[in-house]
């Protein structure tokens, strides 16, 4: 099982991923204290990872549901989720992902 665990921001919510396959689908759980990623959850059971690792097909259902659901832009969430998959399924080693804002 890969886990991830994204800390939004400034907004201060924490949101914990947990991607296990089944088959040729990878199964979520998703836990936040978010609202809208509580719904997001509730629309994410599980995904295809190949579907989710390429934009080349159209846009993943993670991306595509995030941005319908979620009203923020710049959450980093969906993207999160995305990476959890890539990790569980074997497209991606597991390495920490990290935006630094300086001002």
């Amino acid at each position: 099982m890969a886990k991830a665990e994204i800390y939004s921001g400034i907004c201060g919510f924490r949101t914990v991923v947990d991607a296990s396959m089944d088959g040729e689908l990878c199964v979520l759980t998703i836990t936040s204290e978010c609202k809208s990623i509580q719904k997001l959850a509730q629309n994410l059971q599980s995904v295809n990872p190949m579907d989710e690792i390429s934009n080349r097909k159209g846009t993943s259902t993670v991306l595509m549901q995030g941005s319908s659901i979620c009203p923020h832009a710049a959450c980093p969430v969906p993207v999160g989720i995305i990476k959890a998959v890539e990790v569980e399924s074997g497209l991606a080693l597991p390495e920490d992902v990290t935006i630094k804002l300086l001002k």
